[in-house]
């Protein structure tokens, strides 16, 4: 069949089928088919021979529309007469369809759709070709079923055209396009054939002038062939060069050049080349056509040859600028190392001219602080530069590395280099210089600053000194004779400083010739001065203490008591004084002042007694000034008693005259408000505008409210005059001014309420005028600026224009807003009556209403105008940018070629095409957009058609070469395909599960209750996420477990701890939805609670206002208006209880389950609670009060009408003009009216005071009031009856038988004219006469009741006349004949009433069923509308006034049943008839209002959906626009505002699917039940569909370039934060401080290892960072790459600066810690040197014990000196090294901190030398000196023994004796070696210069005389003994 049909349509053979019926038969046909199709160039997307055969009937029924629209439409050719321009397929079919039907009344053919729905068209069609067929003019364009059912049947029947359609095809809302089109083509063809003969002949023609062209189109082919092959021969040469320019900005020029020839020069010769393939196509394709030999062009100049030429120039350009951009990144390397160079030698030369120009300065200062910083400025500058070698040696590293490059602005380099050498040498001269002036002027400032702080102190002790303030009492003089005593302490303790001073100062006086800090003159002038200035305040010290020693013993007692007296004095004037105060504020002020004065002189009392007991005792002690100050007691004590005298008569009279004063103050101020409110209040001016109007009007207020307050303020001045004093309150002048206050007060209550009206009326007059005027200008401003705009061509400004119109609606909104005010105020205005305005309000009304529409029209007619232009902008900016995206598409594609399909291969390849089957699917889904709208544009703007098709074919022909790119990578990945599928799935799940976890763990908690619910949405979506994701997390698992099985290698391990943590995450991501599904639970409760709070706490805010400002009113309107007020409020209460008392349980309940806010809740609950109460009880109290005051009211306002009736009737009886007989009779007429009339209105006086009663019973606080007014009312009532009484005697005195005859006669008359009534036969045509004759007789009624009273006065008038003399039968005869006449007329007067009131019921039936029929007739039209809405709104509205409909018929039921029951009373033949036909209309129409009902409610759903499908379609076109927006984020802040804003739109529309799902619903129940416009429904819904599948493209798509956007400002974010870090640490790095002394280095040294430890680890860990974060940009091919590169090469830069300052600091830190530990080590052993010669022992040892001990002590004293030694010795290698690398003053202060140590040991060792050989020397003196004490004693027992030895007795006593004496000889010889070595040791003692050779020498000259005396002794003793023997 498929076959068949083709050869039918295309007119050729085909192949012959295949029979058979088995699929492979028929999958053969069918592909004989489809290459026959491919064969005629038929694009066939994604349909193959399978699935025609499977009857797939979406692409069967598409491969039959691209049948008939290659072979029936395709062909189809039109020429225009004007341009000749050919249109193809369906524009040309749309063409001839218009020239056929133009001319053709209700013919407008735009489309293929809607403009053939009313069938007019196709018989246009028919007449144009056939008017034989069709009387078009009888057509009607409202029965389009007959025009179509006619046309069809025409062109089949007469045309012999197959009818491919049914009217219901057309007959609705949007016919099918493609079928219109099929069928419209029959029409083409069919009439195209009726030209066939007119058409052959001109084809000779033709053929003739298609050789002619053929022939000019090969030339022109040649002729381009060849100047194409010569370009690119030439270019090719050009782009084979590879001369380039050595700089950066030659290099930029050439690319620049490059690209200028790939975008400029290129693209056209491009286009050439399409040109010659399309023209040489179009010579061949001619020449086939016309059987002619194709032509083959010559060789050289054939496609292949240009082909292959081109081919040569792309890879000649594709080197050239592989080559630019090599030699470009060589340049910008290059420049940067030169920038860096001069950034670096900027900061070298910069840095060593500062440092000259700073060492250059012996800017030292003149003391001491400014030389001492100047040192340590001095030590930090060598320091400093010490370190800063290594940065001279990097810069000139850098000039030779560039000088190796061959860079370009070498010289300039070299230059620089040679000048940073020359400045660096040159300041190291000058530092070394500077250090030398430096230190003398430190020394010498010290000095100076001694004196300075000497002389400064001798300056200030002197001024004190030198004072002449030697104490005024007694507590300053011994103050300053303590302040003396300290003063002489301090001076001599400073002799000993001054001394000191001097001579520090003189050693600079002193020198050799060379650099002196300052003039020794100078130095001996100030040593001297300083001298001078000590004595000087030596004297002066003494002189004050004699001064000051003389001025004490005075004061104390005159001192005080002079105090007293003083202040008696002082109040003694005050209270003298005879001021009473000449206005209240005086009195006040005085009498304030006496009561301060009373309680000082209470306060003072205690201290004059105490002062006069002190001056009692000094007089009781004889003091020498005793008389003096008894004189002074007795004085003083008269004077406080005199002044206590004085206080208490002041007081009474400052009382008194409080008093009056305060009395006038309150009345000045009553006349002074009452004034003022006079002067506002009697003031004419309404205001000139609105403003001041109402202003005045506010003022005016605020005058009546205050005006109001001034009665109380009277009352009290009323009982303060009768306080006052007799004789001043009885005065004139306090009556006076009470009166004339009562009489202001009522003159400005009356003028208050008449200026109220007034400015009322002017305020609502101007506030019209002010908002016409703002109105206009408004208007008049916007009309300009639309008449002045001009729609512009660029999109920039279209856009700047469509703003301009966006902020245009809110104003329109807010203007319209105001238009209906003005409307509505007018309205008012006139309504009210503005006779002199009424005029001037309508047309001011009318002027603005027209120029309101006037103004929206041309509005509405410029943004069609903007909406058009823009339109086309944008399709052309989505074309440009859908093609550029394709483009970097590819190149992402093309990017992958070179990875492999092993695993590692696989994930660098899901990296990079993360993301791009979604981004394809987007691609293509803009394609189709972009077909459609290009097809729209065309249609709007036929004269921009060429241009949008082009752009739209240039997109499409970038895409399918996309497609072919990506299809053949996939091809070549293989088996590899499923892995990276894996991969991808993987970090699209663990991306989704971090987007989650991160939205899960945020701590955003909602602020209002919208925010909590979209929480809550939002929380629930994401569960609902996490659901679907359930599965795919299963199938991960496995998969990945299925991969990763038995693999070791590092990437499957790395996988393998991927899936490891998807498992953690995955499980914490399912506890931390329930943690979080919890306190959004809570906080959503308690944004609920805070709602209702709210709106509760405006419920009892509304009240406590109300009640708080609600007053009592002064009249009865006023009261009961209160109370009605009132009593709506308190119902508007009661229906708000339920909601507090809901909001109350609510909160206690959230309290109660434990609530994070509970303590809050808790709070607002019982806040909330209790003014709830206070304001129910507030409203009850109220309510009373106001009904009390409203029985007041009433109560006062009757009593008002009362007296107001009572005076009015006072004037009547008063009257006394009866002096004329004439009239006498009437007047006493008159006057018995006047009677009666009083007597029945005394009820009325009874009741007010029944009522005032009751009102003082009920309410006692009214007693005063109401028995005041009830008093007056019955005097005014007895006045009135006594006046009523006399005048009426007076009148029947007067003429009593004139006044009975008369009465008797107008009796008589009125009865004659009552009787003619009667008798009249008139009972009234219709209910109208009947009511007016009925109302005649009640006045007939009435006036008999009045005559009846005159009749029965009659019988006093008999009797007053039978006194007078009358004859009394005579006149009672005439009574009883008008008494008689007036009965007989009582019962016709009865009768015809009741006749009368017959009537009236009889017509009034008749007039109600009428009524009642015209009501049901009325409502019979409204319930049988066939007006159904076409909206919803309209709908809703019907649908209300058939409900309004139903009520009123309910309502009415009952009035119906009642005229149906009055009928039945009423038995006449047509009250019947009228019944039935009201009861037969009543059901109809109860009838069709059900069924109007029904059929509402139908309708009313089809709006409804219609309605919600709209708002769901305008919705989403809202969301697409913002998706389509082009707005990029200006900033991070933004970027994440924008992704956190695209978020909830998205998680919106995820939501929205909800929506969109009821609707669809509701589309289905509706097609389901049969409705109506079910085709509509269903068509409607699938166009929501449709938009909603579109808007989540649009989502997805949106979402990706927002990510991008933020990760590159969070790079920026990065980068930035990290060079502010950098910047901020290079502050620390490059810092000069080096220390004051080893602590502080240390610490600085501590400090900076942690510091440039942690800046390492974080620096370079941040920076890695980074540097992976801008890698991955650049490698996604990010679109700001180049930035994102710049910015990493300038971070790395400012790193490794970083890192060089760092290692700058380390070294100069460590040199200076080297140095500082030296100074500290040598002052620490300086310190142990001298503390151990310190503890170094004077003591030399008592006795050789002592000695022995100390000679042990110092033993081990030397060896703990031992290690000091060794602390020395390192010290001094310390010192060495240091003065190797130190020069100049460091190394001097080195030098000489090493002089001191090694003095100091020196010094110490020599004095442990010393202490050595004295600790010897005592040792040997007491050695020698126990050796001779020895000997002494034991000399003095010999000599003793010697001595005491007997006499002899005898001869053998004597030989005893002799033998024993010669023992002792014995003895002392054998002590001779004792004495030898003694004597030794004293003389070597004495040889060796001892210490105590005085001493020795006296031991050794006491020893031997000793010796001497013993031996002599024992020469005696034996020569003694000797001579006894012989004797």
């Amino acid at each position: 069949m498929l076959l068949k049909l083709l050869e039918v349509l295309a007119g050729e053979r085909l192949p012959k089928p295949t029979k058979g019926r088995m699929r492979i038969h028929c999958l053969e046909n069918v592909d004989k088919a489809l290459q026959f199709l491919k064969e005629q160039r038929v694009h066939l997307e994604n349909m193959g021979c399978h699935d025609i055969v499977d009857g797939s009937h979406r692409l069967t029924l598409g491969l039959v529309w691209t049948i008939i629209l290659r072979f029936q439409i395709q062909d189809i050719r039109v020429e225009t007469d004007d341009n000749k321009e050919k249109r193809s397929a369906k524009d040309a079919l749309m063409l001839w369809c218009q020239m056929k039907t133009a001319g053709y009344s209700n013919v407008n053919i735009r489309n293929f759709s809607t403009s053939w729905r009313d069938g007019l068209a196709f018989n246009a069609l028919i007449h144009k070709h056939r008017p034989d067929l069709i009387d078009f003019d009888k057509l009607k364009k409202s029965n389009a079923h007959y025009n179509l059912q006619n046309a069809f049947n025409l062109g089949e029947q007469h045309l012999g055209l197959t009818p491919l359609l049914d009217p219901e095809d057309i007959s609705v809302d949007h016919p099918d396009e493609k079928s219109v089109i099929t069928y419209v083509v029959t029409y083409y063809h069919y009439f195209s054939k009726m030209k066939a003969l007119k058409v052959e002949g001109k084809r000779i023609g033709k053929v003739l002038d298609n050789a002619i062209e053929t022939e000019l189109m090969v030339g022109r082919y040649e002729s381009l062939a060849s100047d194409l092959l010569e370009w690119i021969q030439q270019t090719v040469v050009i782009l084979n060069n590879r001369k380039f320019s050595n700089s950066l900005v030659g290099v930029q020029q050439q690319l620049q050049a490059f690209n200028t020839y790939r975008t400029a020069e290129k693209p056209p010769k491009f286009t050439e080349k399409g040109n010659l393939e399309v023209l040489l196509f179009t010579i061949q394709s001619k020449m086939r056509a016309n059987n002619q030999k194709v032509y083959m062009p010559r060789e050289g100049t054939l496609l292949s040859d240009i082909n292959k030429a081109w081919e040569r120039l792309e890879k000649a350009e594709h080197e050239r600028e592989l080559a630019l951009r090599a030699e470009l990144i060589r340049q910008e390397k290059l420049e940067q190392l030169a920038r860096r160079f001069d950034r670096k030698a900027a900061m070298r030369e910069t840095w060593l001219s500062e440092n000259q120009r700073l060492v250059s300065q012996d800017n030292f200062g003149f003391d001491l602080q400014a030389v001492d910083a100047a040192t340590k400025k001095h030590e930090a500058i060598e320091t400093d530069i010490a370190a800063y070698e290594e940065r001279v040696s990097a810069v000139v590293s850098v000039a030779r590395e560039l000088e190796a490059e061959q860079y370009h602005d070498i010289k300039r380099i070299t230059a620089r280099k040679d000048n940073v050498i020359r400045l660096w040498e040159y300041l190291l001269e000058l530092l070394k210089a500077r250090r030398q002036r430096l230190e003398m002027n430190l020394g010498l400032q010290r000095v100076f600053q001694e004196m300075l702080y000497i002389m400064d102190w001798m300056d200030e002790m002197k001024m004190l000194l030198l004072s002449q303030d030697y104490g005024k009492h007694l507590l300053g003089v011994e103050d300053l004779l303590q302040k003396h005593t300290l003063v002489e302490a301090d001076i001599s303790i400073q002799a000993d400083r001054v001394k000191a001073v001097g001579t520090n100062a003189t050693k600079y006086s002193i020198g050799d010739a060379g650099y002196k800090p300052c003039d020794p003159q100078v130095i001996q002038g100030r040593v001297s001065h300083l001298e001078f200035c000590y004595q000087e305040l030596t004297q002066l010290a003494a002189e004050r203490r004699a001064h000051l020693e003389e001025s004490r013993r005075l004061w104390k007692f005159f001192w005080e008591m002079a105090e007293e007296e003083g202040w008696i004095c002082e109040k003694e004037q005050i209270l003298s004084s005879v001021e009473r105060g000449k206005d209240l504020t005086g009195v006040l002020r005085l009498l304030s002042q006496h009561r301060a004065l009373e309680d000082e002189m209470s306060g003072r009392a205690g201290h004059l007694k105490h002062s006069v007991a002190e001056g009692q005792v000094m007089v009781q002690t004889d003091h020498f000034a005793a008389a003096r100050i008894q004189e002074r007691i007795d004085d003083l004590q008269a004077q406080w008693a005199a002044l206590e005298r004085l206080a208490a008569l002041r007081r009474r009279r400052l009382e008194e005259a409080l008093a009056l004063h305060q009395f006038q103050a309150d009345a000045d101020d009553v006349d002074a408000l009452t004034l003022d409110a006079l002067r506002i209040v009697s003031s004419g001016e309404t205001g000139h505008d609105e403003f001041s109007t109402l202003a005045l009007f506010r003022k005016h207020k605020d005058a009546a409210a205050e005006v109001a307050s001034y009665r109380p303020v009277i009352d009290s001045l009323r009982e303060q005059a009768a306080s006052l004093p007799r004789e001043e309150a009885e005065s004139e002048e306090v009556r006076g001014r009470l009166a004339g206050i009562e009489e202001r007060h009522k003159e400005v209550t009356a003028l208050t309420k008449l200026r109220k009206q007034a400015l009322q009326d002017a305020l609502a007059l101007y506030k019209m005028f002010s908002e016409v005027n703002a109105c206009e200008v408004w208007i008049d401003e916007k009309e300009q600026w639309l008449n002045s705009m001009e729609i512009p061509e660029k999109l920039e400004d279209l856009e700047v224009v469509q703003h301009r119109f966006e902020s245009l609606e809110p104003e329109m909104n807010n203007q319209a807003s105001r238009v209906a005010v003005v409307n509505q105020i007018a309205r008012q205005l006139m309504h009210n009556g503005h006779p002199s305005e009424k005029d001037i309000i309508k047309t001011q009304q009318d002027k603005l209403n027209n120029r309101w529409s006037q103004f929206r029209d041309l509005l509405d007619q410029k943004k069609e105008s903007l909406n058009s232009a823009l339109g086309v902008q944008n399709y052309h900016l989505d074309c440009n940018e859908t093609k550029s995206w394709i483009k970097e598409k590819t190149k992402v594609i093309e990017s992958t070629q070179e990875l492999g399909n092993d695993l590692t291969g696989v994930m660098a390849l899901q990296r990079k095409l993360t993301g791009m089957e979604r981004d394809l699917a987007a691609i293509e889904d803009k394609l189709g957009g972009l077909r459609g709208e290009a097809q729209q544009l065309a249609e709007e703007h036929p004269d921009q058609a060429k241009a949008i098709t082009g752009r739209l074919a240039e997109t499409t022909g970038v895409w399918e070469e996309m497609k072919n790119t990506l299809k053949t990578r996939e091809e070549s990945l293989g088996e590899a395909r499923k892995l990276q599928q894996f991969l991808r799935e993987l970090d699209d799940f663990q991306s989704w599960l971090s987007r989650t976890q991160t939205a899960i763990a945020s701590e955003d908690m909602a602020n209002t209750l919208a925010e909590a619910e979209k929480l809550m949405a939002q929380h629930q979506g994401i569960k609902n996420e996490i659901q679907n994701y359930e599965e795919d997390y299963q199938k991960m698992r496995d998969m990945g477990d299925m991969v990763t099985r038995g693999q070791t290698d590092a990437q499957h391990m790395f996988l393998h701890q991927r899936l490891q943590a998807l498992d953690t995450g995955w499980n914490e991501l399912h506890k931390m939805w329930e943690n979080r599904q919890k306190l959004l639970s809570q906080s959503h409760a308690y944004q609920l609670f805070l709602r209702d709070t709210k709106q509760a706490e405006a419920f009892l805010n509304n009240q406590e206002y109300v009640l708080a400002h609600t007053e009592m009113p002064a009249t009865l309107q006023g009261a009961e208006a209160a109370i009605k007020k009132q009593e709506d409020f308190m119902t508007t209460m009661d229906a708000n209880e339920d909601k507090i008392n809901g909001v109350v349980e609510a909160g206690r309940r959230l309290a109660g389950t434990g609530n994070i806010n509970g303590e809050r809740i808790q709070e607002r609950v019982a806040s909330i609670d209790d003014r709830h109460k206070k304001n129910r009880e507030a409203a009850v109290e109220l309510l009373m009060r106001l009904k009390d005051n409203r029985d007041l009211q009433k109560f006062l306002q009757d009593c008002q009408e009362l007296s107001l009736w009572i005076n009015e009737k006072m004037l009547t009886a008063q009257d006394m003009t009866y002096d004329e007989a004439r009239n006498l009779h009437s007047k006493w007429l008159k006057h018995q009216a006047f009677m009666a009339e009083l007597q029945a209105n005394k009820e009325w006086l009874d009741k007010n005071q029944k009522d005032g009663m009751l009102l003082v019973s009920e309410k006692p606080e009214t007693e005063a009031v109401v028995k005041e007014k009830m008093a007056a009312l019955h005097a005014m009532w007895e006045e009135l009856e006594s006046t009523t009484q006399t005048k009426a005697q007076c009148l029947f005195d007067a003429n009593k038988s004139e006044l009975f005859t008369q009465s008797c006669a107008d009796l008589d008359k009125w009865m004659g004219g009552l009787e003619g009534q009667i008798q009249s036969e008139d009972h009234g045509n219709d209910l109208t006469s009947v009511n007016i004759l009925l109302k005649k007789q009640q006045m007939l009624e009435k006036q008999v009741e009045v005559r009846q009273k005159e009749v029965v006065e009659l019988q006093t008038q008999v009797k007053a006349l039978g006194q007078e003399g009358k004859d009394p039968e005579e006149v009672d005869g005439r009574r009883q004949l008008v008494e008689m006449k007036f009965q007989e007329l009582l019962e016709p007067l009865r009768q015809r009433k009741n006749v009368l009131v017959e009537s009236r019921e009889v017509y009034q039936f008749n007039r109600d069923v009428e009524d009642e029929i015209l009501w049901v007739q009325e409502r019979m039209a409204v319930a049988t509308s066939s007006d159904h809405g076409h909206n919803l709104q309209t709908v809703q509205l019907l649908i209300k006034k058939n409900q309004t409909l139903q009520k009123e018929v309910q309502g009415h039921q009952p009035r119906i049943n009642g005229i149906l029951q009055r009928s039945q009373s009423l038995l006449k033949d047509e009250t019947r008839r009228r019944q039935a036909d009201l009861q037969q209309l009543w059901g109809r129409l109860t009838e069709e209002v059900e069924l109007r009902h029904g059929r509402l409610e139908e309708a009313h759903k089809a709006q409804q959906y219609y309605f919600d499908a709209a708002e769901a379609e305008a919705w989403m076109s809202e969301q697409e626009l913002y998706m389509m927006s082009e707005e990029k984020a200006k900033d991070e802040l933004s970027a994440v505002t924008m992704q956190k804003k695209h978020q909830i739109v998205e998680q919106a529309v995820e939501d929205y699917a909800e929506t969109v799902h009821q609707l669809s619903k509701t589309s289905r129940g509706l097609v389901a039940h049969g409705h109506p416009e079910s085709e509509r429904i269903s068509m409607r819904q699938s166009q929501v569909d449709k938009l909603y599948a579109g808007l989540k493209d649009l989502s997805e798509e949106r979402r990706g370039k927002l990510d991008e956007r933020l990760r590159l400002f969070q790079l920026n974010r990065e980068v930035d934060d990290l060079e502010q870090w950098i910047a901020e640490r290079e502050v620390v790095a490059g810092s000069h401080e080096l220390g004051q002394d080893y602590e502080h280095v240390t610490m600085l040294q501590e400090r900076f290892r942690e510091f440039a430890r942690d800046t390492g680890n974080i620096g370079q860990e941040r920076v890695d960072a980074v540097n992976r974060l801008a890698d991955e940009l650049i490698n996604a091919g990010h679109g700001d790459a180049a930035t994102v590169a710049e910015w990493k090469d300038g971070l790395n830069e400012a790193w490794a600066d970083l890192l060089e300052l760092i290692d700058t600091r380390t070294q100069i830190l460590a040199a200076s810690f080297e140095l500082h530990k030296f100074y500290q080590d040598a002052k620490e052993i300086l310190g142990r040197v001298l503390d151990k010669q310190q503890k170094l022992p004077e003591e030399a040892g008592r006795d050789q014990n002592t000695v022995d001990a100390l000679q042990r002590m110092h033993s081990t004293f030397q060896h703990d000196i031992q290690a000091l030694g060794t602390q020395v010795r390192q010290l001094q290698e310390d010192a060495v090294r240091l003065q190797s690398a130190y020069a100049g003053d460091k190394a001097d202060d080195i030098q000489r901190r090493e002089s001191e140590v090694l003095e100091a040991w020196r010094g110490l060792l020599e004095a442990c030398d010393g202490r050595r050989l004295r600790l010897l020397d005592t040792g040997d003196k007491f050695r020698f000196f126990s050796m001779v004490r020895d000997l002494l004693l034991w000399m003095d027992d010999v000599i003793r023994l010697i001595e005491a030895q007997e006499n002899p007795r005898d001869v053998s006593s004597v030989e005893l004796l002799m033998n024993n004496h010669q023992g002792t000889k014995a003895e002392v010889d054998a002590r001779n070696h004792s004495f030898s070595s003694c004597i030794e040791l004293g003389k070597s003692l004495l040889a060796r210069r001892h210490y105590a050779s005085e001493e020795i020498k006296e031991k050794l000259l006491q020893l031997t005389d000793k010796r001497k005396e013993m031996i002599d002794k024992w020469e005696d003793r034996w020569e003694w003994l000797r001579l006894s023997k012989t004797h």
